[in-house]
């Protein structure tokens, strides 16, 4: 709606996990080495969390666009799966054909197998990333400890990063998982965004998405959007979106402590009717 009136190719505040947007924060490119460095040494098992909206599935898409074709991904959204249904996924994402092939476990870990060895033989590597990975149940993160068993002699076929909430440490800590924590060897947690970092990450999509001088944050808005969202990127492009829906409406290309305050009211307010807003803020902007 406002992308037009700030001359921007499109929103950069969207919530959709777009690797362009990432923003490499000190953490967030030392997360991404992690992981780098645990697929290119075949370590078996990657582990990455963080809190809800710290950029955890933005960086795996981010990762995953940077693998080259001697990377095989299987990228897996839905973790409320059984054993079964993530071997079928896997197989399906690492595309292998499961025509005559009869529904059993077995079955699919004799086609993975197959594949993984024909991979390893092109001198490929294979990565399988699983996104919130807190909700698996037991019986899977078992199946998933007994797939790091496909290996050569000398290194595992499969790389297997597990991304999720910060529940996913509590889950592997638990004793009947201890043998699957004790293959993990590259660890990661993702913090929110230090007061610092906030301008830049705001400067980072603003200029992702086109932005040119028709739109600018004044230093005095940066503080306030960090109080209000503690660094945390899902909150600050939620605030960020709702103060440029503000200045829309108030014909306003500047968005100083002001517009951030009003966003933050209109955020808390649970009585605020979408049909009247533009009236309200704009009466209220320019009062």
């Amino acid at each position: 709606m406002y992308t037009s009136h700030f001359k921007l190719k499109e929103n950069p505040f969207s919530l959709t996990p777009d690797p362009k947007y990432l923003f490499l924060s000190g953490q967030h490119r030392e997360a991404l080495h992690h992981l780098i460095y645990g697929i290119k040494e075949k370590k078996g098992f990657i582990v990455v969390t963080g809190g809800i909206g710290t950029g955890k599935t933005t960086l795996s898409r981010a990762l995953l666009a940077r693998m080259d074709a001697f990377v095989e991904t299987a990228l897996i959204f839905n973790s409320y799966l059984s054993d079964m249904e993530l071997l079928e996924v896997i197989n399906q994402e690492f595309k292998i054909s499961l025509i005559d092939v009869d529904r059993t476990k077995r079955r699919y870990i004799d086609s993975l197998s197959a594949f993984l060895m024909s991979n390893y033989r092109a001198g490929k590597n294979a990565v399988v990333l699983i996104d919130e990975a807190q909700n698996l149940s037991r019986n899977v993160l078992e199946q998933i400890r007994m797939l790091s068993n496909l290996e050569t002699e000398t290194e595992k076929l499969l790389q297997i990063i597990l991304v999720g909430q910060p529940e996913l440490r509590d889950l592997l800590e638990q004793p009947s998982l201890k043998q699957l924590a004790e293959r993990i060897s590259v660890r990661y947690h993702l913090d929110s965004l230090s007061s610092d970092d906030v301008p830049y990450y705001i400067e980072h999509r603003l200029a992702v998405a086109g932005s040119t001088e028709q739109l600018i944050f004044a230093d005095n808005a940066f503080r306030k959007i960090y109080d209000f969202s503690r660094g945390n990127p899902r909150r600050i492009n939620i605030l960020c979106d709702r103060a440029l829906l503000i200045a829309y409406a108030g014909n306003q290309h500047v968005i100083d402590n002001k517009v951030i305050k009003l966003a933050i009211n209109d955020l808390k307010s649970s009585d605020v009717k979408k049909g009247s807003f533009f009236s309200k803020r704009k009466k209220r902007l320019f009062a």
